[in-house]
């Protein structure tokens, strides 16, 4: 994990002109805020107001006065040092007293309260603690709100967020326990609980976490197949919490939880894995279907029992299933030559075909047909 610095970036890649930032290099003694800036150029123009009612106007005096006022916000705001405020107020200091002397008193000692009394005046945000070092040693922790420094011989350590912390991880091309490269992206939600441990007794608390945690998944990931890894996330991430936990507790900082974001494997295997898992598919889909059709026969077979002895049944099941069919235009039902004859259902299918073949009959033709069964069952009746 790196951070990426700009031109404006110092140690760590800090922003120094954002209003809350912190030089988090070892050399930093202070936080110079907006408040710090507002206080330091009030100071300023209340002692150039003094040195005017008291002395004649001059052009020299303002010109100064206000330029040192922004050179040292700019200065303090790059620098947060008690060196800065030493050697760059002495310089200072030297100069207008070479410059405006005999009238130089009130302007020296306005440089002086600015430079030692501005930065003393230190904000801690509600989620934050201070850890305040004096002449090297540990003070105290700084709750948040208002609270001053000494000049010079107090520095405050670092303003530690104690808020919940999320930090991603990873482990790039990583083997796992059956020798599968994998790559895994993860998270960790942790938080500092002792501040005066994590900045004590750790150089770099934040980098520690994040390298512990990825030698926990690299280890996680070295004792589980690739099977293992994919189903079990949640108990992957709980491992690795359990670790990374037992380890950062000596520091003060705990850690909540690890999450598995995504498990990254090789192309060629996503593409095998693909292919068996849809044969996986096909052989249950035929599987299920070979279990329906047992069941159906069951069912048919136990069927064919109460048809067995009672042919009215299955006759009346037979006329029943080709009424159905013929309900429907256009269809063709294949019967039993044997369920055609006990039916009758060859003369009727003959005069259903031979009353569509001649639709243009009259009504006087269609009734022939009853009339030459009549004449027909008299010859029969003569005989």
């Amino acid at each position: 994990m790196t951070e990426k610095s700009s031109p404006l970036s110092g140690k760590g890649g800090v922003n120094w002109l954002s209003p809350d930032t912190f030089a988090k290099s070892l050399r930093a003694d202070f936080r110079f805020a907006p408040h710090n800036a507002l206080l330091m150029i009030g100071i300023f123009l209340v002692g150039l107001i003094v040195h005017l009612n008291r002395y004649s106007f001059s052009e020299e005096a303002v010109a100064i006065m206000l330029g040192s006022a922004v050179a040292f916000v700019g200065l303090l705001r790059l620098f947060q040092i008690w060196e800065t405020i030493v050697v760059c107020g002495t310089l200072d200091g030297l100069m207008i007293y070479l410059i405006l002397r005999p009238e130089s008193d009130v302007l020296l000692i306005t440089l002086a309260l600015a430079l030692l009394i501005a930065p003393s005046i230190q904000i801690a945000y509600q989620w934050e603690k201070a850890v305040l070092l004096r002449f090297g040693r540990f003070k105290g922790l700084r709750k948040p709100g208002l609270f001053i420094l000494m000049p010079v011989i107090d520095k405050v350590a670092e303003f530690v967020d104690q808020r919940i912390r999320v930090s991603d991880f990873s482990a790039e091309t990583t083997l796992t326990g059956d020798t599968v490269p994998v790559s895994v992206d993860a998270i960790a939600f942790w938080m500092v609980w002792d501040a005066e441990k994590a900045v004590l007794e750790v150089e770099k608390f934040e980098q520690a976490v994040i390298l512990s945690a990825q030698t926990a998944l690299r280890n996680a990931i070295g004792r589980y197949d690739l099977a293992v890894l994919l189903s079990e996330r949640d108990r992957l991430g709980e491992e690795i919490q359990q670790v990374l936990d037992d380890k950062t507790s000596a520091w003060g900082i705990t850690t909540q939880a690890v999450e598995i974001r995504d498990i990254i494997i090789p192309q060629g295997l996503e593409d095998a894995m693909s292919r068996q898992a849809q044969a996986e598919r096909e052989r249950q889909s035929r599987i299920i279907l070979g279990t329906a059709e047992t069941e159906i026969a069951e069912k048919f077979a136990k069927a064919s029992e109460n048809y067995q002895d009672n042919p009215v049944a299955l006759h009346l099941r037979a006329m029943n299933m080709v009424y159905e069919g013929l309900r429907q235009k256009g269809s063709m039902i294949i019967v039993p030559s044997s369920a055609v004859e006990t039916m009758g259902l060859g003369a009727l299918g003959g005069l259903t075909a031979f009353d569509k073949e001649i639709p243009g009959k009259s009504e006087a033709g269609k009734a022939t047909l009853p009339e030459a069964g009549s004449a027909r069952d008299a010859e029969e009746g003569a005989d």
